[in-house]
């Protein structure tokens, strides 16, 4: 298992664009891909689009992001950049370090 936190950078959060992105992007490993949230450690499961949204991800919230199983480093790997792009919704120089 490895995980990486990441603090979420798109204006909007995960609405259902991103979220569509990460349930597709995640969809394509067989390893368990989700991310941990909130101060009492819940789980959305990536590869459920109702699982991320019902956790209300918005700009500026730290998830720590959990893949375990054969594939997780290319699964982290993917998924890691499309969360460090925003999502292809924002530009390079609006990231928050």
């Amino acid at each position: 298992m490895i995980s990486k936190k990441f603090i979420i950078n798109n204006p909007t959060g995960l609405h259902i664009r991103p979220a569509g992105k990460l349930c597709e992007a995640a969809m394509n490993y067989e390893c368990h891909v989700g991310f941990r949230y909130g101060d009492n450690g819940s789980e959305a499961n990536c590869k459920s689009i109702l699982s991320i949204l019902g956790a209300c991800i918005r700009s500026g919230d730290t998830i720590e992001l959990v893949c375990d199983g054969g594939d997780e480093e290319a699964a982290m790997e993917e998924l890691s950049a499309l969360v460090e792009s925003g999502f292809g919704e924002i530009d390079k120089g609006d990231v928050q370090e």
